[in-house]
């Protein structure tokens, strides 16, 4: 795959076009005079010139201009690179005073320094772009595929990946499932190759298994395979949800044959790969310029609680101290994004050892092991506090699904479809199932608390995190946290 050299390449040209760009503004205002004549000239050229560049690497990064965008349209790649220029200029010119410029003339410099940035950067993106289509068709950098579904599907799939080569896929593998699975004609064990078919079979080099679902996790690593694509008919709608719980967390693209797309809704994104219709299971949940401003959004008001705050945490972490034995904090694995574990901080609630005779267990009212302050910190969600630090370093956000113990996610995983969904985003200090429902108590609970979880990550907004937050905070002062 070409996902690693491809962004040093982007890197570059975004930075050779920044002081191409700089370099025709300074010529154009100061030796050609086009906005009329200056007032001062600059005693300096190079500092201001990297200054730049660094700042519109980091306004394409906060874009998610250094994404993996894998075969995807150029002209879509360079509309997002204008709203990253217009946004990119709209911030100098208010964080920078032109006063070197006459009144009558700044607005003319100004679009011209947009139009030199948009035209430089986006003409050395088309030359990469181009350059990565013309490996593609070579065969080079191409991801690998596993398709699964019934075999008159995939064979339709196969002649149809091979009219758009320019998709960049490569079939290393087939896996068939569905209602009508017993009339494979490729019936062969994996590794093996189809001695006969009446349909087009796969070719030598790629593994075939008959024995549906369960097959694909050992073939995903086995085979490196990078893209699941899932071709199924509108009653094998259980059979996809196992492919998604087979599949999630595994670091794979999942893509549908759009027959699914009424079913999920939305669950999935229409997309082209070069006339190649596909439709995209379980996209990112958020804009790339939306991810990165909730992540400084969380990283800001976690600096502030915890900074502002501090005396009084101090104060609470002694209180736990002296009102029952043990360490003022209580450190738990938790499952975090991606199915990866982190320690998660909180002020200790409990009587130490709390469940070293019963193993893991879900709290429940009345719940003998709470100590009466942490009672009390648990109704004012107090006790949630050092999670703030889990926030700052990355392991979680402000909102998101709560975190679970790895003990109940193994458990809970088995039980509840696509539970492991959850997984996608960061944990959050509270949620929309926090605000709508109460603590875990049964499996049953969980199973509504997913309900929101699943709702929030498939609508989830800058706004709603603002709405979820205001609605804990009045959750947190009115004492009805348990």
């Amino acid at each position: 795959m070409f996902r690693r050299p491809t962004r040093p390449y982007l890197l570059a040209s975004d930075a050779l076009a920044g002081a191409a760009a700089f370099a025709t503004y300074q010529a154009a205002r100061f030796a050609w005079q086009w906005f009329g004549t200056p007032e001062m000239y600059p005693s300096a050229m190079l500092l201001p010139m990297a200054t730049l560049v660094g700042y519109w690497m980091l306004v394409f990064a906060f874009f998610g201009l250094y994404r993996e965008r894998f075969a995807a349209s150029r002209l879509e790649e360079l509309g997002l690179l204008g709203k990253a220029v217009a946004t990119g200029v709209l911030v100098l010119v208010f964080a920078i005073y032109l006063d070197a410029l006459r009144p009558g003339s700044s607005r003319a410099a100004i679009f011209f320094y947009a139009v030199a940035v948009f035209g430089y950067t986006g003409l050395g993106r088309l030359l990469v772009r181009s350059w990565e289509k013309r490996r593609l068709l070579r065969g080079i950098g191409r991801h690998r595929a596993l398709v699964v579904g019934s075999p008159d599907r995939i064979a339709h799939l196969r002649s149809e990946m091979a009219r758009y080569p320019e998709a960049g896929l490569f079939v290393v593998g087939t896996v068939l499932v569905g209602n009508d699975e017993d009339e494979a004609p490729w019936d062969v064990p994996v590794g093996s190759a189809p001695s006969t078919a009446t349909l087009a079979p796969p070719t030598d080099d790629v593994a075939v298994a008959a024995n549906g679902v369960e097959a694909i996790p050992r073939l995903l690593e086995t085979l490196g395979v990078e893209d699941v694509l899932v071709t199924l008919a509108n009653d094998d709608y259980d059979v996809l949800l196992d492919v998604l719980r087979v599949c999630d967390r595994r670091g794979v693209t999942i893509k549908l044959v759009p027959d699914f797309y009424t079913l999920l809704g939305g669950m999935a994104r229409t997309e082209h790969l070069y006339g190649l219709p596909l439709i995209e299971v379980l996209p990112s949940p958020m804009s790339p310029w939306q991810e990165s401003t909730k992540r400084l959004m969380d990283a800001l008001l976690a600096a502030v609680v915890l900074v502002v705050g501090l005396p009084v945490w101090v104060l609470v972490g002694m209180a736990v101290r002296l009102t029952s034995k043990g360490p003022a904090l209580y450190r738990q694995v938790r499952v975090g994004q991606d199915g990866e574990p982190f320690t998660m901080l909180k002020f200790r609630t409990m009587h130490d050892q709390a469940e070293a005779a019963t193993g893991p267990v879900w709290a429940t009212d009345d719940d003998p092991r709470y100590t009466p302050l942490g009672r009390w910190l648990r109704t004012t969600r107090l006790d949630e506090v050092p999670q703030f630090w889990n926030v700052l370093k990355g392991d979680m956000s402000l909102v998101g699904p709560r975190p679970e113990r790895p003990f109940f996610v193994e458990r809970l995983a088995a039980e509840i479809p696509l539970y492991n969904r959850r997984h996608r985003v960061k944990p959050g200090i509270t949620g929309w199932a926090q605000v709508k429902r109460p603590y875990d108590t049964t499996v049953d609970d969980v199973r509504t608390k997913v309900k929101y979880d699943l709702f929030y990550i498939e609508n989830m907004s800058l706004g709603m995190d603002v709405q979820i937050l205001l609605r804990t905070v009045r959750t947190a002062l009115r004492g009805e946290g348990r």
